[in-house]
């Protein structure tokens, strides 16, 4: 099975080849208080991870005890790695939400001092296609009005996203920009907040005119009839409740860009707890119960664990840091 994480003609295209990962058993070990980190405000990608993880594991027996969410905002993720690198290092109950938006962080030197191989990467639990939304009263009804706006007067649009300046929110819509014939997109006036709820928030105060985050974040504003949807980054359409969404791709923009979601542990965690969290994850993403809330949250498929996800991960930071480059973001 392959899965586009970044492909853009002219950009760079990144395919990476996965397989469905196969974890170590786990050891005797069982957390005592379970915590996951979102290193975001309440409403976005990461708070989405810790919150229906921690659910399912608890209401499928896979952990004993209710999992502790702690939103931990600041520096597109970089205040909860640093945390987590600095001061509980060797926790064993501890995970950590992490996303693309993490990796390209990583991989544009954004989190001061730390590097990917600072803590250890448990697997992954789907993938998130990348979308580009506006107010429900909007009168933009699709990705090429926005971008001819864009292209008109470029600070007539400011774009809202969950991630920091240089993170993959905004880099999903320079990318869309460069794919739409905007030569310098360093134009494009993007503004960072922490997490996809608090851009949405400004997005329906009007304070800005879109919001660039993943189906996972959109979709609740979608119901509530807050937003519209007028891009997703998929390859093709999504399927059941998300085909009315247009893509990118059929309106002449072309661009594909998923956020993986997973976790990553502390750095001298033991192998005990390393093997129990990697198993477990792994476990969980094969029930069917996990299937369903793929399904209802536009979750693609994305299976891998243990040293196969860190693996990818380094892939990851290593193709970032390319585009990074060829747009401009870092030297």
């Amino acid at each position: 099975m392959s899965h586009p994480v970044t492909l853009k003609r002219g950009i760079a295209a990144t395919l990476i080849v996965l397989g469905a990962a196969t974890a170590a058993p786990a050891q005797d070990f069982a957390p005592e208080s379970p915590e996951c980190i979102a290193p975001a405000n309440p409403g976005g990608g990461w708070d989405f991870t810790c919150r229906q993880v921690g659910k399912s594991l608890q209401d499928l027996g896979m952990i004993d005890k209710t999992m502790q969410v702690v939103n931990l905002a600041g520096g597109g993720g970089g205040v909860a790695f640093a945390e987590v690198v600095n001061k509980r290092n060797d926790q064993n109950d501890l995970i950590v939400a992490a996303s693309t938006a993490t990796a390209t962080r990583l991989a544009q030197g954004a989190y001061p001092g730390n590097t990917r191989d600072q803590v250890r990467w448990l697997g992954t639990i789907g993938a998130d296609y990348g979308m580009i939304a506006v107010a429900a009263d909007s009168e933009v009804e699709t990705l090429p009005q926005l971008l001819d706006m864009i292209k008109e007067d470029p600070r007539s649009v400011s774009v809202a996203g969950g991630s920091a300046v240089g993170g993959w929110d905004h880099l999903k819509v320079l990318i869309a920009a460069q794919a739409a014939g905007i030569e310098d997109v360093r134009q494009v006036k993007y503004i960072a907040f922490n997490g996809g709820g608090e851009a949405v928030t400004q997005l329906l105060a009007g304070s800005v005119q879109a919001f660039t985050g993943d189906i996972s974040e959109a979709k609740g504003f979608v119901d509530s009839g807050d937003i519209k949807v007028i891009a997703v980054l998929s390859p093709e359409r999504l399927p059941g409740e998300f085909a009315d969404f247009p893509t990118a791709k059929e309106q002449g923009i072309d661009v594909v860009g998923a956020n993986w979601r997973g976790f990553y542990a502390p750095g001298n965690m033991s192998d005990d707890a390393y093997n129990f969290w990697v198993d477990t994850i792994g476990k969980l993403y094969d029930t069917e119960e996990w299937k369903q809330v793929m399904a209802q949250n536009g979750l693609a498929p994305l299976d891998l664990q243990g040293e196969e996800f860190e693996a990818f991960v380094a892939d990851s930071v290593g193709s970032i840091t390319e585009i990074s480059k060829e747009i401009g973001i870092i030297k």
